[in-house]
């Protein structure tokens, strides 16, 4: 998906590495999505075994990632150079990536893709764990519909396409391990299918299988990791970490440094190739009556226990159709295309042993017959044979080759007895330096010091006097104070041998962050702001706001864009809204006056074009109002109803009419009666009316003079 660069950060006078996203790539969202999560993802990690991302981002047509440059090589080279490594050497190369793994589970992240390519080994030892591209957060979905990693290391629960989770990179490292061990994977095929088909279907062996004498505790630990079931394997990097370092101080010195069978190489003269045996310094035959055996022996260098002396090889031209004959020793004859290579001849003195470093291992029963013996020379291995030498390899591999029960020749024995006296010496000189190496010299055991919350010279002073060489390493941390040790690699405790190098955390103090704008935003977008940027929520403080609806953010302490560490509270002024205002009640107050008292509460009074007469109420004065009570926002607006005064009604003339209709027709037109009799009124007949045949306010008095 990517190139990655070797490139120079000129603001801080650095190496980095540079990835960046294909051009073709660019355009597609997918891409550029896992591009980021890879960024986001590993930032999130600030661990001494986890490769930094300093930086991502576009420039133009072009994306990249900022990476912490290793200077070194990866664990694929050393596979590669070594090929299986003992055991001492294996668990202490997969200790740091669990540690770093742990790390990243612990934050809720999986890492998808843990192979040796991924594991990197910077020149002062330091070991990290890099490419976090396939990473996903535990809390989203992680099944997709591809296939996403190397198929010699997929979970079985990654082929069928099910969600992954820790467990997997568990599975994953188990695979490794099993390669750091014996080689090679466990399975294998000629397409990938093949491989993911297995991880399925297959378990894995114990790497025992391939290593005799591997400690049973390693091949559990190999199989736990890697058992089909996930439930069956450690919960995450941090429960295979404990167990890891619990085998690794219980196992002997013995079963650590257990040094594996050297891998079986191919034939050195090819299907059917001649290999001749000589005697030392060739000289004739060896005496027709000794029978000679050769018996497949390791495919190993000898030790010196075997007291077997190798000397140089001597290449022979394989041309001859005939077949090549060596002192005493007949060969069969070389045919074909492998007949044109060089033969290794090895010979041996003291107790000699056939010897073939570059060929396959023989058979129990294939031998060798001295020339002039009565039977015809062996003919060229056929591809039945050879079928047979491939399934017997990884036998002989595991179980120890038998030397010969008689020798090619006797030797000198005076010789001999010189070579032990020598052999001794030797083995002497080394177990006394052996001694004082493992007992009182750099190989000597110690414990590491705590150096925590000390200086980096008071560190470095502490550890020479342990013993320890150290190396420092910057790393950010939100306790301790900038300048001081957090920390070591081995931590403070742990028995290690004096020449193995001790790494000091040397903090940088906090990791400052900018904080987000939050100013506008609402305080439910706010608080998830906050939780992405990993910062904690302050004190909320509410006010009335006339712009600002209710529930926005008007302000944050401290402000955007000041840099703080993770989980720094920022403390959030949000709106109430506008103020209500209480509706003042004008009603019966003059016009002008109304409109002061409504305008003085900060409400905008609008006086009606209608006017109504009310007879209660006077000319100019206000009738009714909307709303007439309750609470508005400043700015809004209260309607005045003016009043007309009361409606002009006319009075009928009712003199000379009898008071009881008189009284009732007044009244239904709004009058009031009053009625005045003279003389008791003994007629009941209006003698009189004020007013009369006029015009007057509605409601007002008339008066009737009764007779």
């Amino acid at each position: 998906m990517s190139t990655v660069y070797l490139a120079t950060d000129l603001r801080l006078d650095r190496d980095v590495a540079l990835k960046v996203l294909h051009p073709h790539l660019v355009n597609d969202g997918n891409f550029l999505d896992r591009l980021g999560r890879e960024a986001r993802a590993a930032a999130k990690l600030s661990h001494p075994h986890v490769v930094g991302v300093l930086d991502q981002g576009h420039d133009g047509g072009t994306a990249y990632l900022v990476m912490e440059y290793i200077k070194g090589h990866t664990l694929r080279d050393v596979i590669n150079a070594k090929g299986a490594l003992s055991p001492r050497l294996a668990l202490a190369l997969i200790d740091p990536v669990v540690e770093g793994l742990g790390a990243a589970h612990a934050a809720g992240l999986i890492h998808r893709d843990v192979k040796p390519e991924n594991v990197l080994i910077a020149d002062d030892g330091r070991i990290k764990i890099g490419d976090f591209g396939l990473a996903r957060a535990v809390t989203t979905n992680t099944t997709t519909g591809a296939l996403i990693g190397t198929v010699g290391y997929l979970s079985p629960e990654l082929v069928l396409g099910k969600p992954a989770d820790a467990r997997s990179d568990i599975y994953s490292t188990g695979i490794m391990l099993f390669e750091m061990l014996t080689g090679r994977q466990p399975f294998d095929g000629e397409v990938p299918i093949q491989v993911a088909y297995q991880h399925v279907n297959s378990t894995v062996g114990p790497p025992s299988g391939l290593v005799p004498g591997l400690a049973d505790e390693v091949d559990e630990l190999v199989q736990w990791c890697t058992a089909n079931d996930p439930e069956k394997r450690p919960v995450d990097g941090n429960a295979l970490l404990a167990e890891l370092r619990h085998i690794r101080t219980n196992l002997s010195d013995a079963e650590l440094d257990l040094q594996p069978p050297a891998a079986v190489g191919p034939a050195s003269a090819g299907a059917g190739g001649a290999v001749a045996g000589a005697g030392a310094g060739g000289a004739g035959p060896a005496p027709a009556a000794r029978s000679t055996e050769a018996r497949p022996v390791p495919d190993r260098m000898p030790s010196p226990g075997n007291h077997t002396e190798l000397l140089s090889p001597v290449h022979m031209p394989g041309a001859q159709a005939a077949g090549v004959q060596g002192p005493g020793v007949q060969m069969p004859t070389a045919q074909g295309p492998a007949a044109q290579r060089p033969t290794e001849i090895i010979s041996h003195t003291s107790n000699p042993t056939a010897v073939f470093p570059h060929a396959r291992q023989l058979p129990p029963g294939f031998a060798f017959e001295p020339a002039g013996a009565d039977d015809a020379a062996p003919a060229a291995l056929s591809k039945r044979e050879l079928r047979k030498l491939d399934r017997e390899e990884q036998k002989a591999r595991a179980r120890a080759a038998s030397t010969p029960v008689r020798s090619l020749r006797e030797g000198n024995s005076r010789r001999r007895g010189a070579l032990w006296i020598v052999i001794l010496i030797i083995a002497a000189l080394l177990a006394t330096g052996a001694g004082w190496f493992f007992g009182m010299g750099p190989g000597s055991p110690g414990t590491v010091p705590s150096v925590a919350n000390r200086t980096v010279a008071e560190a470095q002073a502490l550890l020479r006097s342990a013993g320890f060489q150290s190396s420092t390493q910057d790393v950010f941390d939100d306790d301790v104070r900038a300048g001081l040790v957090v920390g070591s690699e081995p931590a403070a405790g742990t028995e290690i041998r004096k020449f193995q190098p001790v790494s000091l955390f040397v903090s940088k103090g906090p990791q400052l962050f900018p904080l987000p704008q939050l100013s506008g935003k609402t305080l439910d977008a706010a608080k998830s702001e906050l939780n992405r940027a990993e910062m904690a929520l302050g004190k909320i403080t509410e006010r009335f706001d006339e712009q600002a609806a209710a529930g926005t953010v008007l302000s944050q302490t401290p402000a955007s864009g000041t840099a703080v560490k993770h989980g720094t509270p920022v403390a959030l002024t949000v709106s109430k809204g506008p103020q209500p205002i209480p509706v003042p009640d004008v009603r019966g107050e003059e016009q002008s006056a109304a409109v002061r008292a409504i305008e003085a509460a900060g409400l905008k009074a609008v006086v009606a074009d209608k006017t109504v007469n009310d007879r209660n109420v006077p000319k100019g004065a206000v009738v009714s109002q909307e709303p007439a009570s309750g609470t508005l926002t400043r700015g809004e607006t209260v309607t005045l109803t003016i009043s007309e005064g009361p409606k002009l009604v006319k009075v009928p003339n009712y003199i000379g009419k009898q008071v009881k209709d008189a009284r009732e027709a007044l009244e239904k037109r709004g009058f009031e009666v009053r009625v005045n009799n003279i003389l008791g009124g003994f007629f009941g007949t209006v003698r009189d009316q004020d007013p009369v045949d006029t015009e007057v306010p509605e409601g007002s008095v008339v008066t009737l003079t009764v007779v």
